[in-house]
């Protein structure tokens, strides 16, 4: 019987009329970063100047969610699928999560965007953060990248190779990701040393990616190790060498958030050096709340992220939209930008908001979703449910006109028809969205 991963690949994937300059397509996930981390979304202290510019140029959703954990979310986000399609709950061996490696887990098995963008002629390429499934010499390229530059754990190294890099902690534990980090190119090794800087290696090499291959349209997913702890200096707050591998969070974290933001004006730079800037769309997004605050939170801090869409010649420059958008979005999103069919019996959960780029106003969601293990969040305009599974109700808020949090009314117990409806309407979203049943010990509910 023929695969039907590559029927789709031969047939549905359409490709533009010949001679039609095809969009670039430039995806990046922040790690461990909340929307209220940004000063474009009100942080006091923090200057995120590129991307604020990014988003007051584009459009910068105040209401967009990822998964409250990362495992999840690169799932969601490569497959346009929630987990009761693509089966990823959580991470292998925590509470709903799949086996590690097999199934729903290996990644490889899954119809990706990097399949999808390869497909159909693009130049795809990943870049930063792996974290999935898959072994040498086949790892990511199985995915449809054509080259890759990404942070190696030990056990992603080629065989016979050993780092000699720094650790995050004791000597042998965690391979580092920021200074003399352990990084694979190409199924190669990368030489680095203590001036050798993470964030810094996976951008130029998107920036050398696009040089190479700036003949074919490309697509680059971009999973950045910024904001993730541990928390060292960065090459603007470094003033010894012992300073950038002492993990100090107070001390660090508003030079991590501070260098993302350098890293993507470093790319914008790049891509109007290349000339490529007004033809690429460019998403930036985070994977999940901010790490001790928020992150693994089955709450809309634990969801809620930056989300950013930028493209000079692709998106029209509205700023600030109060529309609902969650990560699932992006695969259609993309897709139709990129003029690029999907097959009609692949099921996609989210919702293209590609008219929202071209300035169309009407509404394409009334809720976002979101999940960790056995609880769900659900979100409309003005509804908010946290801490939901499928024996408890969890917790109702009144948001309002709110979008941060602030004035958010408990109506879990009212009886006020307004709320009563709200409980309602969140019971009829969720019909069609299981999760697992775990033991009850591992539903504790973290309350707002």
């Amino acid at each position: 019987m023929r695969n039907p991963l590559i029927a789709f690949l031969s047939i549905f994937c359409a490709l533009p009329a010949i001679g039609a300059e095809r969009p670039n397509i430039l995806v990046i996930l922040c790690d461990d970063i909340g929307a209220h981390e940004l000063s474009l979304y009100g942080h006091p202290k923090h200057q995120t100047p590129n991307l604020d510019e990014l988003g007051r140029t584009g459009i910068w959703f105040t209401t967009g969610y990822s998964t409250p954990i990362c495992h999840p979310t690169r799932f969601q986000l490569m497959t346009g699928q929630y987990g009761h399609h693509n089966g990823v709950y959580h991470f292998p061996g925590r509470p709903g999560g799949p086996p590690a490696n097999t199934g729903p887990d290996d990644i490889a098995s899954h119809l990706t965007f990097g399949k999808i963008f390869q497909r159909a002629g693009y130049a795809t390429a990943h870049a930063g953060k792996w974290q999935l499934s898959g072994e040498h010499p086949t790892l990511i390229r199985e995915c449809g990248f054509d080259e890759y530059c990404m942070w190696a754990y030990k056990h992603n190294l080629p065989e016979g190779v050993e780092h000699d890099g720094a650790w995050e902690g004791k000597p042998g534990s965690k391979t580092c990701r920021y200074w003399h980090p352990s990084i694979v190119q190409n199924g190669e090794y990368l030489d680095t040393d203590d001036n050798s800087y993470g964030p810094d290696i996976y951008s130029d090499f998107i920036l050398d990616f696009i040089r190479r291959t700036r003949e074919k349209p490309f697509f680059v997913y971009y999973p950045m190790a910024l904001t993730h702890g541990q928390f060292f200096s960065t090459p603007d707050t470094t003033q010894t060498l012992e300073d950038r591998f002492k993990h100090d969070r107070a001390k660090n974290w508003q030079a991590n958030v501070e260098y993302t933001d350098r890293i993507l004006g470093k790319l914008v730079s790049g891509l109007e050096e290349l000339g490529k800037r007004k033809n690429t769309l460019i998403i930036f997004v985070g994977d999940n709340g901010t790490g001790g605050d928020g992150k693994a939170q089955t709450t809309e801090k634990g969801a809620r992220v930056p989300f950013i869409v930028n493209g000079p010649g692709l998106v029209k420059a509205v700023g600030e939209s109060r529309e609902l958008v969650d990560l699932s979005d992006i695969v259609p999103t993309i897709c139709e930008v990129a003029e690029i069919e999907l097959p009609p019996d692949h099921i996609i959960d989210g919702v293209s908001f590609a008219p929202y780029l071209r300035g169309e106003t009407e509404p394409l969601r009334e809720w976002i979703y979101t999940y960790l293990g056995p609880r769900r969040v659900v979100r409309t305009k003005r509804w908010l449910l946290e801490n939901n599974s499928m024996t408890e109700f969890g917790q109702l808020y009144d948001c309002g006109d709110s979008r941060d949090g602030s004035g958010y009314k408990n109506v879990t117990q009212s009886s006020e028809p307004e709320a009563v409806a709200a409980r309602k309407l969140m019971r009829q979203i969720l019909s069609d969205k299981p999760v697992p049943i775990v033991a009850a010990r591992n539903q504790k509910a973290r309350v707002r």
